[in-house]
């Protein structure tokens, strides 16, 4: 457990320090004043002040921030609005960040997400590297996948090992995959279903592959004639995952494949939200979409999962795979125009631009505060789903 928290935190700082860091660098790079460089959300747990900024832990541990001078509340990550005026002092104007131009402001907002993407797009180039430039994904649906070689599998997963079944006897795990059946290789379920219930009462070879542990394996097992009810010939659970297989073959997929990988996945994570938001508004049950979407202990019963396989290699590359796609949902996410993300920061800074007048500060204060309360309600309620999916 101690290891797991090791890392799932290692993971959680360096997506958030990345992202802040961005903000802070491009923020002193126009001499624009950095007030505070937090790590969590306030209250404030503890903080060191250097030269003029501090540089604090706190106490809710789901993200960070970059407190600007002449920035209004919610950019310290705080929800109580105390005022929403941003008043300076003449001589300290010039190092405020509201006084700043346009692409100044602009530049610092979206420095966050430039960082992330730029993350991802590093992790994803070593994960390919270690790979040898190929890579699997679950497949819902029948999606093409960008700029990649593709193709279409089907995986038959064994799961539920009933205890005194044939399957508990030959030794076979939970979670496995069948890889044969008599050393004939199995496409589909009903060539799986075929070729159990036609030798029910013989003993079979089947080859499988143990998830976890990356192991292949053969075993002897003998279906049963007549199982107990609910339990199948063989006494497992059975289900078939599409799977595409990605190769990056060619000398310009593989250089590209960095960048390209990352863009393909949250194409494919927009569109699987997509229709798990339609089945949820058919249904009228949000519990489609809410299982889709994990918070801090999602992500660390996760990490916990991905720590017990056996396979080093394996285990590496599921941890850059996890790092990767975290790094790029938040930087999309971050740039939605949402009041208090980046992104809500940017819309304000963009009607600027376009409109040539500066917006009520009160105003957009104000609604940087609902944001970002809304937004910890909402990580709030994630994470208690989570934590009741864990027990």
């Amino acid at each position: 457990m101690i290891f797991e928290l090791l890392v799932f935190f290692l993971l959680l700082s360096i997506l958030v320090l990345i992202h802040e860091l961005g903000h802070f660098l491009v923020a002193k790079r126009f001499n624009i004043k950095v007030e505070e460089f937090g790590f969590g959300l306030p209250p404030r747990a503890w903080g060191k002040k250097i030269g003029e900024t501090i540089y604090s832990l706190n106490w809710l541990p789901i993200g960070g921030f970059v407190k600007l001078f002449g920035e209004d509340e919610a950019g310290g990550g705080r929800v109580q609005i105390r005022s929403a005026k941003l008043e300076v002092r003449s001589e300290n104007k010039d190092r405020a960040f509201f006084s700043r131009p346009v692409h100044q402001r602009a530049a610092v907002v979206i420095a966050g997400v430039v960082m992330n993407t730029l993350l991802a797009i590093l992790i994803y180039y070593v994960f390919l590297f270690i790979s040898g430039f190929k890579t699997e994904l679950p497949l819902i649906g029948d999606h093409k996948f960008a700029f990649v070689n593709q193709q279409n599998t089907t995986e038959i997963i064994l799961s539920d090992i009933q205890d005194e079944s044939p399957a508990k006897k030959a030794g076979i795990t939970p979670i496995s995959k069948v890889i044969a059946i008599n050393n004939e290789p199995i496409d589909t379920m009903d060539e799986f279903l075929t070729l159990v219930k036609g030798n029910a009462g013989k003993e079979i070879t089947i080859t499988w592959l143990d998830l976890k542990s990356g192991k292949t394996q053969t075993s002897r097992i003998t279906p049963r004639v007549n199982p107990p009810k609910n339990q199948g010939a063989l006494g497992v659970g059975v289900s078939a995952i599409q799977t595409a297989v990605l190769s990056y073959d060619s000398p310009v997929q593989k250089t590209l494949s960095g960048i390209i990988h990352p863009f393909n996945l949250m194409v494919y994570n927009f569109e699987v939200l997509g229709k798990l938001l339609s089945m949820a508004i058919a249904e009228r049950n949000v519990e489609p979409l809410s299982e889709g979407v994990s918070g801090p202990v999602g992500i660390f019963s996760l990490v916990g999962t991905i720590l017990q396989l056996t396979d080093v290699k394996e285990k590496v590359l599921q941890i850059l795979n996890l790092a990767g796609i975290l790094s790029i949902s938040l930087a999309v996410f971050n740039i939605l125009p949402i009041p208090a993300l980046d992104g809500g920061r940017f819309l304000f800074i963009l009607v600027e631009w376009v409109t040539g007048k500066k917006l009520n500060p009160k105003i957009e204060g104000y609604a940087h505060q609902v944001g970002m309360m809304l937004l910890i309600g909402l990580i709030l309620l994630i994470t208690l789903k989570d934590v009741l999916t864990l027990f």
